[in-house]
């Protein structure tokens, strides 16, 4: 990486810098116990003010968690579901990482990168997802130099664990069978 110190001090201390402020800004911890609360809400929330799905589009659902994730009424009605089960958090994730992903600045996508790590990724994270060491392990590198792809990994897991887990759940659920009656 940084051969011979003495032909390029400058640009290896220049780079090993920013790998110390990237990795620090990641490990930091709160500042205070205020950082952790997490917002309760007393009214579960309503799906979003879309037209409803038509009945072919609501059965597609049963098979295809992406075509569920797509449209907005489908998705506000999984939200409400996992919020109902206390298991929003895999979904809270996905989300946070397909917004993540449309971020262009690289200040904004480290700062984002923290705050998706510390909220989902880190041990004893407030609402942290189920993902396996390699998965984390993987991410955290990924982090060092933050791109549109840190976090694909983990999505990818979180995705599977939904597909395989929620929406079997999501499609026997009452939020569901009112869609095709």
């Amino acid at each position: 990486m940084c051969k011979g110190l003495a032909a390029l001090p400058h640009s290896c201390l220049e780079r090993a810098k920013e790998i110390k402020i990237k990795l620090g800004i990641l490990l930091q911890k709160p500042e205070s116990a205020i950082d952790l609360v997490i917002p309760y809400n007393e009214k579960p929330e309503k799906p979003a003010k879309t037209q409803k799905p038509s009945l072919d589009e609501a059965l597609q659902w049963r098979d295809s968690l992406d075509k569920l994730l797509q449209n907005n009424y489908g998705l506000a009605s999984f939200k409400s579901f996992l919020k109902s089960e206390f298991s929003e958090e895999n979904l809270e994730f996905w989300m946070a990482c397909e917004d993540y992903k449309k971020i262009k600045s690289p200040v904004k996508m480290a700062e984002m990168a923290k705050k998706i790590y510390e909220e989902f990724i880190q041990a004893e994270a407030p609402k942290e997802v189920n993902i396996d060491h390699f998965t984390k392990e993987i991410t955290v590198k990924n982090l060092v130099e933050p791109s549109t792809s840190s976090f694909d990994v983990a999505q990818k897991r979180v995705h599977a664990l939904m597909e395989k887990d929620s929406l079997p759940r999501f499609v026997r659920s009452e939020f569901y069978q009112e869609f095709i009656k």
